[in-house]
C-alpha cells in the first residue's frame, strides 16, 4: 500500500499541472476546457507527453513536435505544489519520528480526525489559489480580480465553517486591505495597485488575526532583501515595477503553515 504522503505528492503534481494550464489560459483569455497545446507551435499535446513532471524529464525539457524548450515554470510549479501539499499534510496530521530503528515502519504517525481533514483540504485549496496569484503576478505584474474576489468568499465561508470568529476574520481583512489602501492613497497609486488592496483583504480572510501581521512582516522583509539584491546586481532599477503580490502570496503560505509557531517564538524572544 502506497504511503499517504506519497499519494498526496502525486496529487500535488496533478494540481500543479492544472495550475500551469489555468494561469496560461487566463492570460490568453481562453476557456479552461479543451486539450492542452504547446504555447509555441500550437499543436495538441498527447496525453503521454502531459504527465506532470515525468513528461518534462523524458522529453528533456523540449516539445516533441517543435523541439523548442518547455519553460522551467511547468516542472517548478508542479514540484513546489506537491511539496507544499505534503507539508500541509504533515502540519495538520501531527507526525513523530521514532527514536529506534525497530519502529521505523511508524516513522510518520498522525491522528486522523474530521477537523484535521477539513483543515488540510482548506490549506491545500488556499495554497493552490496563492500559487496562481504568485505565478500570474510574477510573470505579468497583475493580480486578477477574477481570482481574488471569489477566493475572498471561499476563504470567509471555509474559515467560518471551521469555527473561526467572524470578527477576527473581518478585523484581519480590514488590517490587510487597509494597510495597502493607506499606501495607495498616500502615493496616489504610484507605490501599489488596487490588486494589492484586494489581496490584502484575501490574506486577512485566509489567516485571521494575528497571523496577518506575520504575513505582512515576512512579505516586506523578503521583498526588501530580494529587491536590494536585484538593485545591487543591476538587474532592477529604482523605477522598476516589483511583483509584490508574489511576495505577499508566498508569505501568506508560510504564515498559514507556521504563523502561530513563529509568533510564539517571537514573543518568547522579546519577553524572556
Amino acid at each position: 500500500m502506497l504511503p499517504t504522503y506519497f499519494i498526496i505528492f502525486i496529487f500535488g503534481l496533478c494540481v500543479g499541472s492544472f495550475i500551469n494550464c489555468l494561469v496560461w489560459r487566463l492570460n490568453q483569455k481562453k476557456t479552461i476546457l479543451g486539450r492542452s497545446i504547446c504555447p509555441k507551435c500550437k499543436k495538441q499535446i498527447a496525453w503521454y507527453d502531459n504527465v506532470p513532471l515525468l513528461s518534462f524529464i523524458l522529453l528533456k525539457g523540449k516539445c516533441r513536435n517543435c523541439k523548442r524548450e518547455i519553460s522551467w515554470q511547468y516542472p517548478a510549479v508542479e514540484l513546489t505544489t506537491s511539496i507544499l501539499f505534503v507539508i500541509a499534510f504533515l502540519v495538520n496530521f501531527q507526525f513523530s519520528i521514532p527514536s529506534t530503528l525497530d519502529n521505523f515502519q511508524t516513522i510518520f504517525n498522525w491522528q486522523f480526525s474530521t477537523p484535521s481533514t477539513i483543515m488540510f483540504l482548506r490549506d491545500i485549496l488556499f495554497i493552490s489559489i496563492l500559487i496562481i496569484i504568485f505565478i500570474y503576478d510574477l510573470r505579468w505584474q497583475l493580480i486578477l480580480d477574477k481570482i481574488t474576489l471569489p477566493a475572498m468568499a471561499v476563504a470567509l465561508g471555509l474559515n467560518l465553517w471551521l469555527g473561526m470568529n467572524w470578527i477576527n476574520l473581518l478585523l484581519a481583512a480590514g488590517i490587510g486591505g487597509g494597510f495597502f489602501l493607506a499606501q495607495y492613497l498616500v502615493s496616489r497609486g504610484r507605490w501599489i495597485g488596487g490588486g494589492d488592496i484586494r489581496l490584502g483583504v484575501l490574506m486577512g480572510l485566509m489567516l485571521g488575526w494575528p497571523q496577518i501581521l506575520v504575513a505582512l512582516f515576512l512579505a516586506y522583509v523578503s521583498g526588501s532583501i530580494i529587491g536590494i539584491g536585484l538593485l545591487a546586481t543591476g538587474r532592477k532599477q529604482w523605477s522598476s515595477r516589483v511583483p509584490f503580490g508574489a511576495f505577499l502570496s508566498a508569505a501568506t503560505i508560510v504564515a498559514m503553515l507556521w504563523g502561530e509557531e513563529m509568533l510564539h517564538w517571537y514573543l518568547k524572544l522579546i519577553l524572556f
